[in-house]
């Protein structure tokens, strides 16, 4: 937990395992630390940051495991449900996972005697990504190489099934829009869903493919931007179906898009893990270059914090952590 300027990383924390999945918690919990879950081969650990950047106090980062889940196979999604909350009492952690065995997983803990998780099936191939509801959190969504979104309520049922012609590879659910739901598909194809009516009401082209990773803006209802084939790609939805702005940014195939959540003109895209490591960038839309590159050693999962400039990434038992300028 130092400070490691080698390959300007800013902090890391030592991990048991291969970090295959990191995400921190979008949704205010009650508490001054940042909740962070990450995911290895066969266990979920969940723990809270505190930041030097946030908090005079602290010297770096302020990193303590709260919980460690067993799960039995490699976590391959995390997503967070809003209904967690620290200062509950007792408090309440809940997230969600996407495995190797085409299963989701629901985890509600309250830290202490009270660990249960539920098993959702009905994928038929492996799940790329998966959201909770972002208001009340009583709904997930997943999406999959079987070419179906489906969302589900937290016993499992599937409450709504949307036909892909393609893998799907994200999925969003906005909280000022919280009826709609963005779903990207590998072949290039960028959809929003009405979840009242059960009909698609938009999509949007990339016009090249693979299209890897898709995000929606926090900050900017509006602003969609996506990977695919080796560049980042930004709609404006008012003005065209087509990307208003793109750039070819890793050579050897883009594998991940972020927003930040502080500022719509930031964003972190990364490469495909090659032999040693992974390349991060962190782009600005007012800067025609990178604001920041970094690398991981064979790395994977990217991931923002709520208010800081910071994002994350998994790595060989350690995690990454950048802060970049606003």
């Amino acid at each position: 937990m130092k400070q490691d300027s080698a390959r300007n990383i800013s902090y890391t924390v030592d991990c048991e395992d291969y970090v295959h999945v990191v995400k921190f918690n979008p949704f205010e919990s009650g508490d001054a630390c940042s909740l962070i879950a990450y995911g290895g081969n066969n266990y979920v650990v969940v723990g809270s940051c505190r930041f030097q950047e946030e908090d005079a106090e602290v010297e770096g980062i302020q990193y303590k495991t709260l919980k460690t889940f067993h799960h039995g196979i490699r976590v391959d999604a995390i997503a967070w449900s809003p209904e967690t909350r620290l200062d509950a009492l007792p408090p309440q952690i809940r997230f969600c996972t996407a495995a190797s065995d085409r299963k989701l997983r629901l985890f509600t803990s309250d830290l202490r005697d009270k660990n249960e998780f539920k098993t959702f099936d009905g994928h038929s191939d492996y799940i790329n990504d998966l959201v909770f509801a972002p208001k009340e959190g009583q709904e997930v969504a997943s999406v999959s190489d079987d070419h179906t979104c489906r969302v589900w309520d937290l016993e499992g049922n599937e409450k709504a099934h949307f036909v892909l012609r393609s893998p799907g590879m994200s999925v969003c659910w906005h909280p000022e829009e919280d009826f709609k739901l963005m779903v990207a598909e590998k072949n290039g194809t960028i959809r929003f869903y009405d979840l009242i009516t059960q009909q698609a009401i938009l999509s949007l082209e990339c016009e090249q493919t693979p299209l890897m990773s898709a995000d929606w803006c926090l900050k900017n209802t509006l602003k969609i931007g996506a990977v695919a084939g080796n560049d980042w790609l930004i709609w404006d939805i008012t003005r065209s179906s087509y990307p208003q702005d793109k750039r070819p940014v890793h050579a050897d195939r883009a594998r991940l898009f972020r927003w930040s959540r502080v500022n719509e003109n930031l964003f972190a895209t990364t490469g495909y893990p090659g032999k040693t490591n992974t390349q991060l960038l962190v782009h600005h839309l007012g800067h025609p270059q990178p604001i920041l590159t970094g690398t991981a050693a064979v790395g994977s999962g990217l991931t923002w914090h709520r208010t800081l400039p910071l994002c994350a990434v998994g790595g060989d038992h350690k995690i990454f952590f950048w802060v970049t300028e606003m």
